[in-house]
């Protein structure tokens, strides 16, 4: 008889950008839960405080670090504790306003959601290809097939990311360290529930959580399952995705959500 799955990820030291908030803070509770010292990332002192205080509370291991990671002098200064991580999980990434009006914002789009990501990891994988092991997982968004009419240049950096896992996957090729990509709809953060809690009462549907996502489903992002996933959903795949029985899965997009592309064709 077969046991329980051990992701054997317990010991390991998993760096996960912008995870003092939202869905990084969902992934790195998972994370804790099996065991794995995490490292909590935030732009300012004090930003990872709160997520570190919970997930010690909770009997897990975290400490906090703090980085600009959208400057490469800022990065650098990861680098030492970049140097011990097993796992990295380039959560961090936001939409900037770009527009076809003018060319303000998308170099930047371009930065925080693809070259943060390329910062931090240059800073981890020489280390996991020295110990013969490490996972790098970037986290994008369903928005790259399904993108919305604001932020182009934020979709366009987003889709840009499976060919570049891809490419990372080749270059760490036999070394025991894997590339992947893990892209998710719209996950229902504290941020995300708040917003669709006040445009859901303009429209009159309702205050129950029942009746909002409902209401969300129907009218801003609709997927198959009938549900918004919460935070800890996607960082129970991203733990999957960077555990030893995954081991075979490498340069891949994995989408997370729920069917979300399927759902707008199921409509019509």
């Amino acid at each position: 008889m077969m046991g329980l799955m051990d992701l054997n990820l317990a010991g390991k030291t998993v760096l996960i950008t912008g995870s003092y908030r939202g869905t990084g803070a969902g992934i790195a509770e998972v994370f804790a839960g099996e065991g794995a010292t995490v490292l909590v990332h935030g732009f300012e002192p004090g930003q990872p405080d709160e997520v570190v205080e919970a997930l010690t509370a909770g009997g897990g291991s975290a400490a906090g670090v703090v980085a600009d990671i959208t400057t490469d002098e800022g990065a650098a200064t990861l680098a030492d504790a970049a140097a011990t991580v097993d796992v990295v999980v380039n959560n961090y990434g936001t939409p900037m306003k770009s527009g076809w009006e003018s060319m303000d914002n998308w170099a930047e789009e371009w930065n925080r959601n693809v070259m943060a990501g390329v910062r931090v990891t240059q800073l981890c994988t020489p280390g996991m290809t020295e110990r013969g092991w490490g996972r790098v997982v970037f986290v994008g968004t369903v928005g790259s097939k399904r993108p919305g009419a604001k932020n182009p240049g934020y979709y366009a950096a987003k889709a840009g990311l499976h060919a570049m896992v891809r490419t990372l996957a080749m270059d760490l090729r036999g070394t025991g360290v894997t590339a992947n990509l893990v892209s998710p709809a719209m996950i229902a953060t504290a941020e995300v529930r708040e917003g669709l809690t006040k445009r859901a009462a303009r429209a009159g549907a309702g205050d129950s959580w029942d009746d909002i996502q409902k209401w969300g489903l129907e009218n801003v992002y609709a997927n198959l399952n009938e549900r918004i996933a919460d935070p800890i959903d996607i960082g129970n795949v991203v733990a999957f995705v960077a555990s030893e029985p995954a081991w075979h899965i490498n340069g891949a997009d994995i989408a997370v959500d729920g069917g979300a592309v399927d759902a707008v064709r199921s409509a019509h």
